[in-house]
């Protein structure tokens, strides 16, 4: 443990680099629901398992930034003369407060993909962009931030079913 962490972290002192092993050893088996004994010094081995544990949580917290940042980036905007003219007629609609063709169509919006800026829940909403052909909803939304619902901070067209976002410009 000594030399793979002083190889890992070159500018650290030893006492601090065996501290820091040891913090995440217990915040390894803290997120496992383990009883943790601050008086239990691990084995050079096992500090070692629960220290890639701690490693690979924080690295993936550290990528769903990554994935947030993947389906919506900060120059992927559109015109809404550009949308389909379905888009541009659900958007009138919004604007206008309905009525809407679909029940959903309203429905606060969850932004569980995270492709959206965060904010609070039921800050966005969703309304149906009718797709021709489509027995169903199909795959294009307009989702639309702010209050009243009526006068939107911001709208975001998608046109594969939440996977990807554009800004829709006014």
């Amino acid at each position: 443990m000594r030399l793979l962490t002083s190889a890992v972290f070159p500018g650290l002192a030893q006492d601090s680099l065996e501290l820091f092993a040891l913090i995440l050893y217990h915040v390894a088996f803290r997120i496992q629901g383990k009883p943790v004994s601050l008086l239990h010094r691990p084995t050079p081995w096992s500090a070692f398992r629960k220290l890639s544990v701690a490693t690979a949580l924080v690295l993936a917290s550290s990528l769903g930034g990554l994935a947030q940042a993947k389906g919506l980036a900060a120059d992927e905007t559109v015109a809404l003369a550009a949308l389909p003219v379905e888009a541009q007629a659900t958007h009138r609609l919004v604007l206008a407060g309905g009525p809407f063709p679909y029940s959903k169509d309203g429905t606060t919006f969850g932004n569980r993909e995270r492709l959206l800026p965060t904010k609070v829940r039921g800050y966005y909403r969703e309304y149906t962009v009718p797709t021709k052909g489509a027995r169903n909803r199909g795959a294009r939304r307009l989702v639309c931030g702010g209050q009243p619902p009526t006068k939107p901070e911001a709208c975001f067209y998608t046109d594969d079913h939440y996977a990807s976002f554009k800004r829709v410009r006014p």
